[in-house]
């Protein structure tokens, strides 16, 4: 029993970085939108409303992480969906430096922090599905006569 407690505490450290990292990168957006429009190119208004968009989908698309954080083995699915979301994110702004010219140094350097970030994070997620998995004990069926 105590192999399991420890297995879901080290799944929730694996897991907690992540979650993290995305609700910071969310206040950050909503808060100073005009620090990092310029990192995607898009001066102005225009700039600031994209990044608090962002900011937005970014809050939105934390909640299953926040779920498979509260018990990730009770909360599997929840655990898989923010794995693949963070797949489906690392393989989409790789495909989407690809389609951005050489000269644009700023908007290719904010596409590759979050390759970055996404690849760290789908390890970190990857790491957490395993340790709760392992934490889960062998289902056994109990039937009464």
């Amino acid at each position: 029993m105590r192999r399991t407690g420890l297995s879901l505490w080290w799944a929730r450290s694996a897991i907690a970085p992540v979650l993290a990292w995305n609700v910071q990168c969310a206040v950050a957006f909503l808060a100073q939108p005009a620090r990092y429009a310029p990192g995607f190119e898009v001066p102005g208004v225009p700039g600031e409303a994209l990044v608090r968009g962002m900011g937005v989908l970014f809050l939105m698309w934390n909640v299953p992480y926040a779920v498979a954080l509260w018990h990730p083995r009770r909360h599997r699915t929840s655990l898989i969906e923010a794995l693949v979301m963070q797949g489906i994110g690392l393989v989409g702004e790789t495909l989407l430096l690809r389609t951005v010219p050489a000269g644009y140094a700023l908007l290719r350097g904010s596409a590759t922090r979050f390759i970055l970030f996404d690849g760290v994070g789908l390890l970190l997620l990857g790491l957490a599905l395993r340790l709760a998995s392992r934490a889960c004990p062998p289902q056994t069926e109990t039937r009464n006569p």
